[in-house]
């Protein structure tokens, strides 16, 4: 995936960041198609769904993910902060089901920086009640499906991202459509603010 001519940021390496919301899965694997490398997904075992990587096939090469399931989230933080300070995978994505406290989004950080690693935490969509992220994390984005009256039988489901938190710089919103045939993200105008036929009433 190409991000040098899109017009959000790219999750800054030695960082650690979070994502909310029905599209936090979506958004998790079109930062790996960009970062390229292994991939290490933890989740907790007893949870229900679980990412399948035939699943993924069609955004990354599921010979690239490695998976790790521990019992609960302390277990699942320890085994995040070990790989992500070991340096040996890029991007560790990580399924929290409890709201991340500042001292363990903190040691997620330090672990990031030390492996010069890049830390996803997948966390509750939680926005109104003040989200269930840490202060520490670089950027906390916000990602969903949204309805397109405009159907293309050749792209995925319609996203909005929100960049809802950014240490960095500043927040927005923007329309990404994965393409499978050129592998990469395209931005779109929302409906209503496209040009010409294709433009329909938002």
């Amino acid at each position: 995936m190409q991000t040098g001519s899109m017009p959000f940021p790219s999750l800054r390496r030695g960082r650690a960041h979070e994502v909310c919301g029905p599209g936090a899965v979506f958004f998790a694997l079109a930062q790996a198609a960009r970062i390229g490398g292994p991939l290490l997904w933890v989740a907790e075992s007893w949870q229900t769904e679980r990412i399948n990587p035939a699943g993924v096939a069609a955004m990354i090469d599921p010979g690239r993910l490695l998976l790790a399931e521990p019992r609960d989230q302390a277990e699942a933080l320890a085994v995040t902060e070990e790989a992500l300070r070991s340096g040996a995978v890029p991007l560790v994505v990580t399924e929290l089901t409890k709201a991340l406290g500042l001292t363990a989004g903190r040691r997620l950080q330090l672990a990031a920086r030390d492996g010069n690693a890049t830390a996803l935490s997948i966390i509750a969509d939680r926005i109104e009640s003040g989200g269930a992220g840490s202060n520490a994390a670089e950027t906390r984005w916000h990602c969903t499906p949204v309805f397109d009256a405009v159907f293309d039988p050749a792209g995925s489901t319609l996203q909005r991202w929100s960049l809802i938190k950014n240490k960095s710089g500043t927040v927005g919103d923007w329309h990404v459509r994965w393409d499978a045939q050129t592998h990469r993200l395209d931005l779109v105008s929302p409906a209503g603010e496209r040009p010409g036929p294709e433009a329909a009433p938002g």
